[in-house]
């Protein structure tokens, strides 16, 4: 537990003991973060659950990298509060006292940001002020006590001087004039209004009973202001219009939305965030998947190895001239072939040691530009599960009209005829097989305990970085490649350094399936020179690493602690190369709270 709140995790474990749960399996160490530390280095822990700082937060990332322990994190928060026209106004302003002033504000999903909209701003602001004054401070032990103290005198100075920063930098100051004790960690309740989204005081977490507002015009002018901030964790949206909520709830980048309500929370529903909130869930269903390790297959190992040393041979190159036209694979960048940009290309071989072709050498600039690619193209996100389906049954189509072509090519790495056909007409039916499931990984409607549903929405991550291993280079690629798709990613995905060529090729399916430009980036070269700044950059939201140093990829994704996913023992990609484990890695949930009746 935190060093300042110990009693209550020790009163847990009284109670476990009571409970007579067996002893060893739950087990409460005090101490301060040196304590933590050796926790998370100790090699016999296999999970780590962190909630905390999002600096800690990226240590442990940091910290765990290529251990192979599981890691989920609830971070720091800066969660928006809306405030629609229609609203109700005093439910409102009782949500703004719950969301902000509850527990003095320290809370990772505290509503400390204010949206209102510009009609009715003035009017709320003064019913929220006179809301305010009414608190009453004091010993939290009391029941008519509203507000308790901060944890301690460092925190407090912590909250008076990003206060005193908001006023420096044009702020209007609202705090409440109730009495403060006249001992104790006391701060009154405060409210910073004529702030600019850029403000310190509006992207930090203030972690205090700070709450700072904003007003909007339009819809999309609230999605753009809550979205502004690094932090994902949580939203509250209040409207009458059930149509309204329901239209900003998906598009709020939180992992939590509550609809005229906040502060809601039950077991059987999962809570987490997104960006630098963190990322895993706990509660609910997704909540145990976080808790579980499925394990591959193992009889890919001797296979990959096999596959490997032919297509790797160490034999010196024999340098016999190439038939034909030399078609150098291109890369596959913004929905066009490219060239790699420092101009360097690589010799590929076949299975005899013999150079079969040059592909490009890629660098860090050639993954910043697929990346740019991915991120401006949103075309396929705002696709339905349907629209996207149908355009991968339109790649699947496709890739049999090429069955031929693929199989030369991995017959070239050293496949059997029957080899390469199996390979390929296993990646037709991975493909045939995430495309039925883009409108059929449907959420589900969590029973919790209130008149209302939370209802689990899964939602595409957005950008997703994959490096595909050396085994089974066109079935590995597709395989994932398929599952990111049908979830609505857009992908940068590093082709097999050892043999590129089938997913080089795959460029000729996707040109003729109707697949949005930047949807799909594919980069060739040496993986250890493009995991680096594929892993580490701002705007890759996950790395998915199969057959690499999961130390690099793992460490370097703590940059804006994106998701991780990573094997470093080869899988059997025929038998075990799909299912609902690579959707759920292709996703995330938001779960959205709504009450119902009067």
């Amino acid at each position: 537990p935190a060093e300042f709140t110990s009693l209550t995790a020790l009163l847990f474990a009284e109670i476990c003991q009571q409970a007579g749960l067996p002893k060893g399996v739950v087990n409460v160490v005090t101490g301060d973060g040196q304590t933590g530390q050796h926790i998370v280095k100790h090699p016999d822990i296999k999970k780590i659950a962190f909630t905390g700082s999002t600096a800690v937060g990226r240590w442990i990332r940091q910290a765990t990298a290529g251990s192979g322990k599981k890691l989920s994190l609830e971070l720091g928060g800066k969660s928006a509060f809306i405030v629609c026209a229609d609203a109700d106004l005093d439910a409102a302003v009782e949500g703004v006292v719950d969301a902000i002033w509850f527990n003095q504000g320290q809370v990772c999903c505290a509503g400390s940001r204010l949206l209102v909209q510009e009609a009715v701003a003035e009017r709320f602001h003064k019913k929220l002020i006179t809301r305010m004054n009414k608190l009453r401070i004091g010993d939290p032990l009391d029941k008519s006590i509203d507000m308790g103290a901060i944890i301690d005198p460092r925190q407090q100075q912590k909250i008076a001087t990003l206060v005193q920063a908001g006023v420096d930098a044009g702020a209007c100051l609202n705090q409440s004039d109730a009495a403060l004790p006249k001992s104790g960690c006391f701060y009154p309740p405060t409210l910073l209004t004529d702030v600019s989204p850029s403000d310190q005081v509006v992207q930090d977490e203030i972690f205090g009973p700070v709450l700072v507002s904003m007003t909007y015009r339009t819809p999309d002018e609230a999605v753009a202001l809550a979205n502004n901030s690094r932090y994902g964790l949580a939203a509250s949206i209040w409207s009458e219009n059930i149509n309204m909520a329901m239209h900003l709830a998906p598009l709020v980048q939180a992992g939590v939305v509550w609809i005229n309500c906040t502060n809601q929370f039950d077991a059987a529903a999962g809570f987490g965030g997104v960006k630098e909130s963190g990322f895993g869930r706990e509660g609910g269903k997704e909540g145990l998947y976080e808790y579980l390790k499925l394990k591959a297959g193992k009889s890919a190992k001797k296979q990959a190895n096999q596959a490997n040393k032919k297509a790797n041979s160490n034999k010196p190159a024999k340098s016999e001239p190439i038939e034909g036209m030399d078609k150098t694979p291109k890369m596959y960048i913004g929905g066009k072939q490219t060239r790699p940009d420092g101009g360097y290309s690589y010799a590929i071989h076949n299975h005899q040691g013999e150079i079969i072709t040059h592909a490009g050498l890629g660098n860090r600039k050639d993954i910043r530009n697929a990346v740019e690619a991915a991120a401006g193209s949103r075309t396929w996100t705002g696709m339905n599960g349907y629209q996207r389906q149908q355009v991968m049954y339109f790649m699947a189509e496709n890739l049999t009209y090429r069955q031929d072509e693929f199989a030369e090519r991995l017959m070239q790495q050293g496949h059997s005829k029957k080899q390469a056909n199996d390979e390929v007409n296993a990646a037709i039916e991975c493909l045939s097989y995430y495309a039925a499931w883009c409108d059929k990984y449907d959420g589900q409607v969590h029973g919790v305990p209130m008149r209302g549903v939370a209802m689990a929405m899964h939602e595409p991550i957005g950008v997703i970085g994959i490096q595909c291993p050396d085994e089974a280079p066109l079935l590995s690629f597709i395989a994932l490649l398929a599952p990111a798709l049908a979830m609505g990613n857009r992908v940068v995905m590093t082709a097999s350094e050892a043999f590129p060529l089938p997913a080089l090729d795959f460029y000729q399916v996707l040109n003729t399936s109707d697949v949005p430009a930047g949807t799909v980036n594919i980069v060739s070269g040496q993986q250890a020179e493009l995991s680096k700044p594929l892993a580490g950059h701002m705007n890759v939201d996950a790395i998915w690493a199969f057959g690499a140093d999961s130390q690099i990829i793992e460490h370097e994704s703590a940059t804006n602690l994106k998701r991780s996913w990573t094997e470093t023992e080869p899988r059997d990609w025929l038998n075990n190369g799909r299912g609902k484990e690579f959707l759920r890695q292709a996703s995330q949930v938001k779960n959205i709270w709504t009450p119902y009746g009067e």
